[in-house]
């Protein structure tokens, strides 16, 4: 049976990707960067560190200072769009 995973508080309910890169060379993103409230600015990233195609790290950052406020093991409650 697999655990509940934690969900992270974003600063809005919208996902727009800024940055998904690809850095092992698999063709699958493994970093994303995406901003929640439409300002623009990275508040939520998420990391695929053992290359399975799903995201084993987030960590958000509510007030965009660049210290992480919360960081999860998972998705966070927040998937990545295919």
């Amino acid at each position: 049976m697999s655990e509940a995973q934690e969900t992270v508080e974003t600063r809005g309910d919208e996902r727009v990707d800024l940055i998904k890169v690809d850095t092992n060379n698999d063709g699958k993103p493994d970093v994303w960067a995406a901003d929640t409230d439409g300002d623009g600015k990275a508040d939520l990233f998420q990391f695929d560190t053992d290359q399975d195609g799903k995201v084993n790290v987030t960590m958000t950052d509510l007030d965009e200072d660049g210290t992480p406020d919360q960081v999860v093991d998972g998705d966070g409650g927040h998937p990545p769009a295919a």
